[in-house]
C-alpha cells in the first residue's frame, strides 16, 4: 500500500576500517584463496597420479595408503583439539552465566518484587480511598439530583 510519502531508504552505515585492519583483511582473504588453490591443485595432481597406469604399482599404492593413514591421523588430532577448545568455551560460557548473568537476574527479580510491593501499597493506601471517596461523592450527587427533582413538582 502506497501512502504517498517519499521516505528515503534507511542507509546502512559501514564501519570505517583503519588501513591496518584493511590490510589484515586483505591478507587473510589472500591466504584463504591461496590455501584453497593449493588444496585443489594437490587434489587434481593426486587424482591424475592415481589414474595414470604408470604409477599403479604395489609400492605406489602402499605409499598412498600410508599417506592417507597419516592424513587421517592428523585430521583426528585437529578434530580432537577443536573439541577440547569447544569444551573449554562451553565451560567459560557456563561460568559467565553462573557468575555474571545470574546475579543480574536475581537483582532484576528483587526489583520486580519491590515494584510489586510498592504497587500493592499504593493501591491499598491511595487508590482505594480515592475510589471510595468518588463513590460517596457520586451517591451524594445522585441524592441531590433526586431531591431537586422531587422538590420541583
Amino acid at each position: 500500500m502506497d501512502t504517498g510519502t517519499n521516505d528515503p531508504e534507511p542507509q546502512v552505515i559501514q564501519p570505517v576500517l583503519s588501513p591496518e585492519e584493511l590490510r589484515k583483511r586483505r591478507l587473510t582473504t589472500a591466504g584463504i584463496v591461496v590455501g584453497v588453490v593449493i588444496v585443489l591443485a594437490l587434489f587434481i595432481l593426486g587424482f591424475i597420479y592415481l589414474i595414470s597406469p604408470a604409477y599403479s604399482s604395489y609400492e605406489t599404492v602402499a605409499r598412498l595408503r600410508d599417506i592417507s593413514i597419516i592424513l587421517m591421523a592428523i585430521e583426528s588430532i585437529v578434530i580432537s583439539l577443536a573439541l577440547v577448545i569447544l569444551i573449554v568455551q562451553i565451560a567459560r560460557l557456563t561460568n559467565l552465566i553462573e557468575n555474571e548473568v545470574k546475579p543480574i537476574l536475581d537483582s532484576t527479580n528483587e526489583t520486580v518484587s519491590n515494584l510489586r510491593g510498592t504497587t500493592k501499597f499504593l493501591s491499598d493506601n491511595l487508590v482505594e480511598p480515592v475510589i471510595k471517596l468518588n463513590e460517596i461523592v457520586a451517591v451524594l450527587q445522585r441524592l441531590s439530583d433526586i431531591f431537586r427533582l422531587s422538590g420541583k413538582k
